[in-house]
């Protein structure tokens, strides 16, 4: 646990300057396979929210866990909306316009309102969801106009390479997106891009939230299952 501890603290002393427009940098803890002990030990140490990647795990370990706000950060199926909705404070991973519909029709439904992310596949990845960048500002401007839901911004995972350039220029078009909705609406103030391996370039280039998992609690172990 000290060992939690010691990277939650290294990564906030590099995230303490925020990024380059001036905003403070969240750190959202990555807690998929995570037991609600070690996830307890991330929030004791700072981190700003805990998010899991499968609704079963946060349900599984929601109650157990210590204040502090829980996100979804996964892909989720429509009919598993029910889990989260006026549960969490945020999900990451808003990445068609159906699922949109249904946290609509469920947060109105229970009275909330629900913050989403825009998911956006900058890459163009076939193994990724999201929206096409061409796509992703006029999917702002439909989906904000839904009942109790909350465009708090959009989120991005970049693809795996090394091609620094290309990750500068990806990262650089995310911001471009975020601003130009950010002028549109005030509500807007979230870009959660960057992950353990890429989230200093990715702050460098304006991103103003990070979802780290291995960076903080080591390598995976899949074996561990979920307490």
């Amino acid at each position: 646990m000290d060992k939690i501890q010691e990277n939650v603290e290294k990564i906030k002393a590099e995230l303490a300057n925020g990024n380059p427009f001036g905003e403070s940098v969240m750190l959202v803890a990555a807690t998929k396979t995570q037991t609600a002990e070690r996830i307890n030990a991330a929030i004791l140490a700072g981190v700003d929210a805990v998010a899991e990647n499968r609704v079963q795990e946060f349900r599984d370990k929601a109650q157990s866990l210590l204040p502090c706000p829980q996100h979804f950060i996964g892909h989720l199926q429509t009919n598993k909306v029910k889990y989260l909705v006026g549960k969490v404070a945020l999900i990451h991973s808003c990445d068609r316009d159906e699922l949109a519909q249904e946290i609509s029709r469920l947060s109105l439904l229970k009275g909330v309102e629900s913050s989403v992310l825009l998911q956006v596949n900058i890459g163009r990845e076939a193994t990724k969801g999201g929206y096409a960048p061409e796509e992703a500002f006029a999917a702002f401007e439909r989906l904000n106009m839904l009942p109790n839901l909350k465009i708090q911004g959009f989120m991005a995972m970049l693809p795996n390479t090394d091609e620094l350039p290309l990750l500068k220029k990806l990262t650089g078009e995310m911001r471009v997106l975020f601003e130009r909705a950010r002028d549109k609406d005030s509500g807007i103030e979230t870009l959660s891009v960057g992950m353990s391996g890429d989230y200093r370039l990715c702050v460098e280039q304006g991103s103003n939230a990070v979802r780290i998992g291995s960076g903080i609690f080591g390598a995976r172990d899949y074996g561990a299952g979920a307490q």
